[in-house]
């Protein structure tokens, strides 16, 4: 590290910022159920003598710092996380904060309550340097982005900022983009009859195996730097439910992930086409993106798509390469730069006009398993990684 102050202040600070992740991991924060850890949040940022903290109408803590007349920066991060599943299976409690082989174990230990603590830690040792910043600095932890980003798309339009970084797990690498996400329902309606005679009926079961299968041979989109856009059908529900009647509707749920330049009714227009090929005679068929109506523990309601925009920024962007020169330096080792291979929430600030880039400790290949957990000096190393961008001048 070529700034042993900051280094010294980050590693005197280790312990209670250690402490702070476990408390996050114990606190259970579903989505929509976000209030004790928001409160937690907001607790330590008012300790840690941020110049402003505040939860606005959807719920999110959000604390600030006053810099010069340099772009304003957000460090975001996300307060809820996904179920569980099964305890027995975990090899330690979910929300035990158990801390093994020096890594803190645990669900969101890594998708992202450790990230988001080292960012509110990063936010108040900014003070304590007595340093100016180059612009103000803004720490936020959002409700429900696993199931949408309600959180992120209110605060986008609400507290608009030059430049975001997006802490999801990146191995304390930088990441500039990532594919979107279109949720989409395909609807197959037949003619129920008695199971006994099958011949009477119209069976949607065997449209939507022609459709299901036409999908293994879909020409996708590709990208030079995303790659392929892919589909995958997740879930299938039917009506009724008896097990001795043909169903007269089934719903099948496909999750697109969608290169940037991709659009939704592009993909619409696709799959229709596939559809009209799949429908055996008498059977029709509908697609319609999701829509996601969503209601934040504060009462806030959204109703909206069920889409996460693609983003990517540009591999020549000034602040990216400034911010990969400091990040080597700061941190002592080469920091690469890649593409997330799952959504977040930096689509919605970047399509509200902000420059997006991420960082974040942990290994993405742990995240929503049974297996989460993140290193504690990953953890430790990541708080410095965010004072670093938080004083990046230019």
């Amino acid at each position: 590290m070529n700034d042993p102050e900051l280094g010294l202040l980050v590693e005197a600070h280790r312990e209670e910022l250690i402490a702070f992740a476990r408390r996050l991991v114990q606190t259970p924060s579903l989505p929509g159920q976000e209030g004790e850890v928001a409160a937690l949040v907001q607790a330590e940022m008012e300790r840690l003598d941020y110049d402003r903290v505040w939860v606005d109408e959807a719920g999110n803590v959000i604390g600030s710092i006053a810099g010069g007349d340099g772009p304003a920066l957000m460090l975001n991060g996300h307060l809820d996380h996904v179920e569980t599943g099964d305890p027995a299976r975990w090899p330690f409690p979910p929300f035990g904060g158990e801390i093994r082989d020096g890594a803190l174990w645990g669900r969101g230990a890594a998708d992202m309550k450790g990230a988001l603590a080292a960012m509110v830690y990063a936010g108040g040792l900014s003070k304590k340097l007595g340093r100016p910043l180059p612009g103000d600095l803004y720490v936020s932890g959002v409700v429900q982005e696993e199931v949408g980003g309600l959180g992120a798309r209110h605060l986008a339009q609400a507290l608009p900022v030059a430049r975001v970084i997006i802490g999801e797990a990146s191995g304390n690498g930088l990441r500039r983009g990532h594919r979107g996400r279109v949720e989409l329902r395909v609807h197959f309606e037949g003619r129920p009859v008695h199971a006994s005679m099958p011949a009477l009926g119209i069976n949607p079961h065997f449209s939507l195996a022609r459709f299901v299968d036409g999908l293994r041979t879909l020409p996708m989109a590709a990208d030079p730097t995303d790659g392929l856009s892919t589909v995958a059908p997740t879930c299938v529900t039917g009506e009724p439910g008896s097990s001795n009647v043909t169903p007269s509707a089934l719903h099948l749920v496909l999750d697109w992930r969608n290169i940037p330049g991709e659009q939704p009714d592009e993909i619409i227009s696709r799959l229709e086409a596939l559809l009209a090929r799949s429908l055996e005679p008498g059977c029709r068929g509908r697609i319609e993106i999701a829509r996601t109506e969503l209601i934040s523990y504060t009462g806030l309601s959204l109703t909206y798509p069920d889409l996460f925009p693609s983003f990517t920024t540009p591999a020549e962007n000034p602040w990216l390469v400034k911010a990969q020169a400091a990040l080597t330096a700061a941190l002592g080792r080469p920091v690469e730069i890649g593409i997330w291979r799952f959504a977040t929430d930096g689509g919605h600030f970047a399509q509200a006009g902000a420059t997006v880039l991420g960082f974040g400790p942990g290994d993405e290949a742990v995240v929503h398993t049974v297996e989460e957990r993140l290193p504690l000096d990953q953890l430790v190393e990541s708080v410095m990684g965010y004072l670093t961008l938080a004083f990046l001048d230019g």
